[in-house]
C-alpha cells in the first residue's frame, strides 16, 4: 500500500464545499428526526381521534390501560397520579406527543422537543411497558434511547432553530 494514495470518496467535494463524509455526518440525525417526529405526531393524532382511548373506563380506554399496568409498573405512583384524572392525562400525553413530534420535525426548540420525547418515553417505559419480558420487547426503551442523540445535538440543520440562529448571527454583524 502506498502512503501517497488518497481515498477519493472521502475527499471529493460536493457543490457546497463539503466532502461526502462531512455531509453525511452533518445530516446523520435527519432520518432519526423524521422517524421520531412522524411517529410521535401519528401517536398523538391517533389518541386524539380514538373515541375509546380518551375515556376513564372501557375497552381500549386510557383508564383501563393504566389500571391493568399498575401492578407491574416500575413506578406505580406515576400511574396512581395519572388515575386521578385519566382522561386529562390521556389528553396531556396526546398533545405532548403531538408537540414533541412537530417540534422535532420542524426543528423548533429541538433539544427541548427531544427532552419532552425522552420524558414521555421514560414515563411509558417505567409504567406501561416495564413488564415486557425480555426487556427489549417493550418499545418505549428503544424510543427513549433514540431521543438521546437529539437531546445532545439538537436540530442544527434543516430546522427553524438553524434559521433563527442564522438570523441572530446576521443581526449581530455575523459574529457568534
Amino acid at each position: 500500500m502506498t502512503h501517497g494514495m488518497r481515498m477519493e470518496t472521502h475527499t471529493s467535494r460536493l457543490d457546497g464545499g463539503h466532502t461526502w463524509r462531512e455531509t453525511a455526518v452533518r445530516f446523520s440525525l435527519l432520518p432519526l428526526r423524521i422517524f421520531l417526529g412522524v411517529t410521535f405526531v401519528y401517536a398523538g393524532l391517533d389518541k386524539l381521534t380514538d373515541s375509546a382511548f380518551l375515556k376513564s373506563g372501557g375497552a381500549g380506554s386510557i383508564g383501563d390501560t393504566m389500571r391493568s399496568a399498575r401492578d407491574s409498573a416500575a413506578v406505580p405512583a406515576l400511574i396512581d397520579l395519572a388515575l386521578h384524572n385519566p382522561v386529562g392525562f390521556g389528553y396531556a400525553i396526546a398533545f405532548g406527543e403531538l408537540a414533541v413530534g412537530i417540534g422535532i420535525l420542524v426543528g423548533l426548540f429541538g433539544r427541548l422537543a427531544a427532552l419532552g420525547g425522552a420524558l414521555i418515553s421514560l414515563s411509558l417505559w417505567l409504567t406501561v411497558s416495564w413488564a415486557a419480558t425480555p426487556y427489549y420487547y417493550g418499545n418505549d426503551l428503544p424510543y427513549l434511547m433514540a431521543w438521546l442523540p437529539l437531546i445532545l445535538a439538537g436540530t442544527p440543520y434543516l430546522s427553524l432553530d438553524a434559521l433563527l440562529h442564522a438570523r441572530r448571527r446576521r443581526g449581530m454583524g455575523g459574529y457568534r
